[in-house]
C-alpha cells in the first residue's frame, strides 16, 4: 500500500511538472518552463524511486510499471478536468476502460518468477 501511495503522490508532482505550465506558463521563455518543470520533477523522483524499491518483490517490474501507468492516467484525468478545465469525452473513457482491462490481465494471473 505504501508503494501505491508514493506512486500516486509522485504522479501528482510529475503531472504538474509536465503539464502545469500549459495553463500559466505561456508567457514564460522555454528555458524557464524547463527549469521549473525539472524542479518539480525532482520531488517526483524523490517519491517514485523509493516507491519502486519498496514495491519490487511484492510486485514484479512489469506490475510496478502497469500500476504506475494506471495511476498516471487517473491523476491526469483529474488534473485535466479540474486544472486545465478540459471535458472528458466518451472516447477517453473507452480508452481508459481498455487500459483497465489490460491492467486486469497483468494481475489476474501469476507472473513467472525471475530466473
Amino acid at each position: 500500500m505504501t508503494t501505491v501511495f508514493l506512486l500516486c503522490m509522485s504522479n501528482v508532482f510529475m503531472t504538474f511538472a509536465w503539464y502545469g505550465h500549459l495553463k500559466y506558463g505561456h508567457s514564460w521563455p522555454l528555458w524557464k518552463a524547463i527549469l521549473v518543470s525539472w524542479a518539480i520533477a525532482l520531488l517526483e523522483y524523490c517519491l517514485a524511486v523509493p516507491a519502486n524499491r519498496l514495491g519490487f518483490g511484492e510486485f514484479s517490474g512489469f506490475q510496478l510499471k502497469i500500476i504506475q501507468e494506471v495511476i498516471t492516467l487517473i491523476v491526469f484525468m483529474v488534473f485535466a478536468i479540474l486544472f486545465l478545465k478540459e471535458k472528458l469525452a466518451w472516447n477517453y473513457l473507452v480508452a481508459f476502460f481498455f487500459l483497465g482491462v489490460a491492467a486486469f490481465f497483468a494481475f489476474a494471473f501469476k507472473a513467472p518468477t525471475p530466473v
